[in-house]
């Protein structure tokens, strides 16, 4: 049996070896040619000419614009794979050539091949709408001047399904392409993973919109509301630039110009924008239009860079009549371009350029390339030469300056940079896994980190004209705006007084006011800080008083003005200020005196009033009225019931005889005007809420007919004067805003604490308690706070 089975399997190899002689000999003969069918040859023409939705969306543009259209709509879904739609307000297309529409070459750009020397439309092949019946569903809805109503048509495989329907149409055509390469499922799965075709046309729509400044456009996705590209008409080429890209390209601009008519070598004018050497971005993109007007071609060149949408997409040109463009490749101008900027611009930036070349019509050749990408210039060596060295001229003499953007430094997380002895031994360093701590066993670290404040743990009613996120910016973006006390400290007096400040400054004080964290305000006095674990009390008003007076040191004869609306005679003030330190105010005795008093003043005042308003800007007018009061610090406005207070203070209090105790007696006397006091209605709070309630009598009903009774027919209402109260909490809550985010970002910034500071009361450090470290955030300003 086994040899049987052997015998029977040995005809296999033969079979096998004949097989592959006879396909062997027939591989050694020519194949045959035979005719593609049709269909074939459209599909396959079809994928060049669109590979992909922003190439279909180029050339509905490029129709658009020949149309002569002064609006262009452009509506995407899903990248163009779903829908792509193009209105347009042009001439239209009649309705005896719809049946030939899309048809392959079918076109009223030309008639001959003559025709192509002289070219003046973007397209003349008569390729694109074809193409896009192949690969997608086509619909055209249009009306021409004079037609009472529109026709819409759909197309497939480039011709029409049904005949032209009558519809209502707006001025215009409107094409749209759904289900674009539906029959190529290979080249839709690959489109349908990419995320940047929807990118693509928006940026080819803003390239559009520089150039052709003159017309409207728009493009934005399928059901949103807000278009991503959206351009007015302008006749200014640097504003369509800078609507596009922003006012930080168009700033950088400056304009160029070259031109030359030597027949024999090349003949050609150039001008634009390019950018300086101020100008620096990461990405280099050309966007060239070759345009052709009166017999002439010119190109517009575009270099951008730091645009997202823009990565990776080649350098490209286009060409039209009437300022209408084609976009084609043309990397040796861009090498050029990039050569002459390496040597100006620092490592890895790139630069941004606009150009338009003017070059007559027969020196170009636009039929070089299936999709009209390319186009070949006569003398293009020698074009690109003199372009490079006026570019070159032009950078060399406008690079003598240049401008550097400051950055403002945010304070991080981690507090002050000293490390310490216990940080060092910290477990985290130790590679222990770190694990989370409850918000009450924190330790704040930060000043800026509202996580442990008293104001979080406390309902406090929203004040609406307190704390907005926007005015916190602007706020702490004028207080760190210091200033140079050397440039503002022309007298010698005034340097003195600001060396004495420098040197009696306590180190240890200015280290914690500069990394302290604020908690809130403990009493009307009194602000509760953290510096490392320790907590401090601090009185604000020394605080601000002091800071204050060093303020208007560093900002001798350099003040802002406060104008008061309406002028106040420093008379009346004097008067307020003498009856409010009167303790007998039923006397009236001293009137007489006190007018004396004000009478003098004023007239001192007035008489120093030329070195008031150039050194303090304090500014009294010939009436004897106060009309302007200098700014001491940024954002801040001082206490208006303080005025009367401040003014006797210049008259009683000045040594004006010497010129470094005057100077130092005004400062001071500013500083205590501008310290934060608190103010002047008592705090709406716990006891002092009886002093907003007001008594009212009446008669009781119940013996209201009994008029032997004249006690128990009365009876006292307290009801709370609620106008005054809202008053009251307005004044206080927005001291202790200013407090938090006026004083003490300026006291980090500015303040230099005196010695003396440490010993006065106004650091008082507190005892930190177990039950305040561990107490839950509910119960923090309670009994932990009474611990102080």
């Amino acid at each position: 049996m086994e040899v049987e089975r052997e015998h029977s399997e040995e005809p296999l190899p033969t079979t096998m070896e004949e097989d592959e002689a006879e396909a062997i000999r027939v591989a050694k003969e020519p194949p045959k040619i035979h005719r593609l069918d049709q269909s074939v040859v459209n599909r396959i023409a079809a994928g060049e000419v669109i590979q992909r939705p922003v190439s279909a969306v180029k050339e509905l543009v490029e129709n658009s614009l020949d149309a002569h259209s002064t609006s262009i709509n452009v509506v995407v879904k899903d990248g163009g794979l779903k829908l792509i739609q193009v209105s347009d307000d042009g001439h239209g297309i009649r309705y005896e050539d719809l049946p030939i529409l899309c048809e392959r070459h079918t076109t009223s750009k030309l008639s001959n091949f003559e025709d192509l020397q002289s070219i003046k439309s973007m397209g003349f092949r008569g390729e694109a709408l074809a193409s896009m019946t192949y690969v997608g569903h086509v619909t055209v809805t249009t009306i021409t001047a004079g037609q009472l109503h529109g026709y819409r048509v759909s197309y497939r495989d480039g011709v029409m399904e049904h005949e032209p329907k009558a519809c209502a149409a707006v001025k215009g055509t409107q094409i749209m392409i759904e289900n674009l390469f539906y029959n190529m499922t290979a080249r839709r799965k690959t489109l349908q993973n990419s995320a940047d075709d929807y990118p693509k046309i928006v940026d080819l729509l803003s390239r559009f919109s520089i150039h052709h400044s003159n017309v409207n456009f728009s493009c934005r996705k399928h059901g949103a509301t807000r278009a991503d590209v959206h351009t007015v008409a302008t006749s200014s080429r640097l504003d369509a630039i800078r609507s596009v890209y922003g006012v930080s390209v168009a700033r950088c601009l400056m304009k160029i110009e070259a031109a030359d008519d030597d027949i024999s070598s090349s003949v050609f004018e150039m001008d634009g924008f390019i950018s300086n050497s101020n100008y620096i971005a990461k990405k280099t993109t050309m966007v060239l239009f070759i345009n052709g007007e009166h017999g002439f071609y010119f190109f517009v060149l575009i270099i951008y860079g730091n645009c997202p949408i823009m990565k990776g997409l080649p350098l490209i040109l286009s060409y039209d009549d009437y300022a209408k463009d084609r976009l084609v490749e043309c990397s040796a101008l861009k090498r050029a371009m990039e050569i002459v900027y390496a040597a100006t611009l620092p490592k890895a930036s790139k630069p941004f350029i606009y150009m338009s070349i003017v070059l007559p019509s027969e020196h170009v050749d636009v039929n070089i390339h299936p999709t009209k990408r390319e186009v070949s210039l006569l003398n293009q060596e020698a074009i690109i030469e003199k372009i490079q060295s006026a570019l070159e001229s032009k950078l060399r003499n406008s690079n003598e300056e240049r401008i550097f953007q400051e950055q403002t430094m945010e304070h991080s997380s981690s507090g002050p940079k000293e490390i310490s002895e216990d940080f060092l031994c910290s477990p985290k360093l130790s590679g222990s896994r770190s694990q989370k701590v409850p918000v009450h066993k924190m330790v704040r670290t930060d000043a800026l980190d509202p996580a442990g404040r008293l104001h979080a743990y406390l309902q406090i009613k929203p004040q609406s004209h307190i704390g907005k996120e926007s005015d916190l910016t602007v706020v702490r973006s004028s207080v760190r705006q210091r200033r140079n006390p050397k440039e503002t400290a022309d007298l010698t007096s005034i340097q003195e007084l600001v060396s004495e400040i420098e040197s009696n400054s306590h180190s240890g004080l200015q280290d914690i006011i500069k990394y302290c964290s604020y908690i809130g305000m403990a009493d009307d006095v009194f602000a509760l800080l953290q510096h490392n674990t320790h907590l401090y009390l601090v009185n604000v008003v020394n605080l601000s008083k002091e800071l204050m007076y060093q303020q208007v040191l560093c900002r001798f004869a350099h003040f802002n003005a406060i104008q008061i609306s309406n002028p106040v005679p420093l008379k009346e003030l004097i008067m307020l200020a003498l009856k409010e330190e009167d303790l007998d105010q039923q006397c009236d005795e001293n009137d007489d005196l006190k007018e004396k008093i004000a009478e003098m003043n004023m007239e001192l005042l007035k008489q120093k009033t030329e070195m008031l308003n150039e050194y303090f800007s304090l500014s009294i007018d010939l009436d004897g009225n106060l009309s302007r009061l200098p700014v001491v610090l940024d954002q801040y406005t001082p206490d208006m019931d303080r005025v009367p207070e401040f003014v006797l203070c210049l008259g009683n209090d000045i040594d004006w005889e010497n010129e470094k105790g005057c100077f130092q007696g005004i400062s001071a006397a500013l500083g205590n005007f501008y310290a934060l006091h608190p103010p002047t209605l008592p705090n709406p709070s716990g006891d002092n809420l009886q002093f907003y309630k007001k008594r009212r009598s009446s008669r009781n009903p119940e013996v209201e007919g009994n008029c032997s009774s004249l006690v128990d027919d009365v009876v006292i209402e307290e009801e709370i004067d609620h106008e005054l109260l809202a008053e009251a909490e307005n004044a206080w809550a927005q001291r202790e805003w200013s407090i938090q985010h006026v004083l003490f970002p300026a006291l980090r910034l500015f303040f230099k604490p005196p010695t003396s500071m440490a010993t006065d009361g106004t650091f008082v450090q507190a005892l930190l308690t177990t039950r305040m470290m561990f107490c839950s955030p509910g119960s923090f300003t309670g009994e932990a706070l009474q611990d102080l």
